[in-house]
């Protein structure tokens, strides 16, 4: 379940010119409409596709472009030049649009109609060259955008579309997502730190700390039947050990991590929070670190970072948002340790507790165990080994002036041995294009130990993502080659050092 889901449709420009008259034009707009009715039947882009008039002036284009900018229905804009559009018209438009942009580089007809082509069938189909005059004035500007080229009907281009629509929803969520910080992030960690200034113009999240005697007050507030209620769904849901359920203590355990998940919940909710951060050095007056009430929250679609890392927790919702409907699940990750067996290289993923149980292989189990970390009492979590199949870790770095995203494709593998002694929920993956390599690229890219993991969504969605925000992007997955991507950082360092001395 997605929170918060915004009802946001696509709006579907068309651009032409009164140069070729009435009866052209006329011809467009049935052309456009049954392209966004085709893409509305196909189903796969998550939002409503809505047909736009056919904007033929500078001022009809910069009036349906300050139009989309300010409705806070319209979530992205798709841009069609069914003839040629000059350019200069799109200028004052372009310059003032604030939602993100697809150049949909397609065209009405599949075929060339070789027997009964005219001029007349030229003037009318023009996309090929319209849409390069389009493609231009974005460039010179320099427009952060995405581009799908391919026909309308295809049901390769139309998935495209959907996966530029997912990001583009993540990029719009983004613009007004608030975060909440529960205390301060992790002392003497680089990656949880950074400029949150620069973020909030980058993204556009609002990322704040609360005290965390505000979350304990609220815990004491929490009322017994809202408890208990909360304690059945606990045993309807999740596999629990009957001589859990029968000791005192442990129940009693149990339900401190009840009543963190609703007096989180409700303060997320008043909030408007899309989503938090803990950290089990800043915890005064609460007896426990959140663990099983941080994983169902997480379930939820509430993003989540541990130690105060409010950027893992921002791309983590950004990454639900972009998987919202598909099969799958997304988490909170960490790299934690490796088996280094050669041929046989793993990577294990978990977290002292905070794994979302949307990527379990199974029915989780509801443990108590000491978290060993934090001096604080032994909380309640939910442990399982996570579906196997292809996935990605993303993580989202600062460089002081500027982000980056790193992507690595990854195939989550059955666990190959039992782990009864882990009391965490974990992932066990196979890095690609290969251990040595994933591992190496990763370390030279900055990547963190903090990731957003999903089966969900893939490399697609996050470069998608990035393009729309202005985002450095590093992608290590198959085919890559170390040289390739210290090359492209190489790059990447010199056009930021040029942009900062411009």
């Amino acid at each position: 379940m997605i929170v918060h889901k915004p009802d946001v449709h696509i709006w579907f420009v068309t651009g032409s010119q009164h140069l070729y008259g009435p009866d052209t034009l006329e011809q467009v707009t049935r052309d456009s409409r049954a392209i966004v009715d085709g893409i509305n039947r196909a189903g796969v882009v998550p939002c409503p596709i809505e047909w736009k008039p056919t904007v033929k002036s500078a001022e009809e284009i910069s009036a349906v472009l300050e139009a989309a900018t300010a409705d806070r229905r319209c979530g992205a804009v798709i841009a069609w030049m069914h003839t040629f559009s000059p350019a200069k018209m799109w200028i004052r438009g372009l310059t003032v649009l604030g939602k993100p942009l697809l150049q949909f580089h397609t065209q009405f007809n599949r075929d060339i109609p070789w027997d009964s082509i005219d001029m007349a069938f030229m003037n009318l189909n023009q996309s090929a060259h319209g849409d390069r005059e389009f493609a231009h004035i974005t460039a010179r500007l320099g427009l952060n955008r995405a581009i799908v080229a391919g026909h309308w009907q295809d049901p390769e281009t139309l998935r495209r579309v959907g996966v530029w629509a997912r990001a583009a929803a993540a990029v719009t969520e983004g613009r007004t997502a608030r975060f909440v910080r529960f205390g301060d992030n992790m002392r003497e960690v680089a990656v949880t730190e950074g400029d949150k200034v620069a973020a909030q113009a980058r993204f556009g999240w609002s990322v704040n700390a609360v005290g965390v005697g505000e979350l304990v007050e609220r815990v004491a507030r929490v009322g017994a039947s809202d408890l208990d209620a909360l304690i059945d769904v606990y045993k309807k849901t999740y596999t629990i050990d009957a001589a859990l359920l029968s000791d005192a203590k442990q129940l009693e355990r149990l339900k401190v991590q009840a009543r963190l998940e609703i007096a989180i919940r409700a303060f997320l909710e008043e909030g408007q929070y899309r989503g938090f951060t803990t950290n089990f050095e800043d915890l005064y007056g609460l007896g426990q670190l959140p663990g099983l009430a941080a994983q169902r929250l997480m379930a939820d679609g509430y993003g989540f970072g541990a130690e105060g890392d409010w950027k893992t927790a921002a791309l983590v919702r950004a990454m639900q948002v972009m998987a919202d409907g598909l099969p799958g699940g997304t988490s909170f990750m960490e790299d934690y340790t490796y088996h280094l067996e050669g041929g046989r290289q793993l990577v294990l993923g978990s977290h002292m507790l905070e794994i979302c149980p949307s990527i379990a292989a199974d029915t989780p189990r509801i443990e108590i165990h000491p978290l060993g970390i934090g001096g604080k009492d032994d909380p309640a979590r939910l442990v399982f080994n996570a579906a196997p199949g292809d996935a990605v870790n993303a993580s989202l770095v600062e460089f002081g002036d500027r982000f980056r995203l790193v992507v690595n494709e990854v195939k989550t593998v059955e666990t190959p041995h039992p782990m009864p002694k882990l009391p965490v929920a974990q992932a066990v993956w196979v890095p690609y294009p290969d251990f040595t390599t994933g591992l190496e690229a990763w370390l030279w890219s900055g990547g963190a130990h903090h990731t957003g993991y999903s089966t969900q969504i893939g490399t697609g969605h996050l470069q998608v993502y990035a393009d729309l925000l202005g985002v450095e992007f590093v992608r290590i997955g198959r085919g890559t080659s170390l040289d390739e991507v210290r090359m492209q950082l190489a790059v990447q360092e010199l056009l930021a050092v040029r942009g900062h001395r411009r």
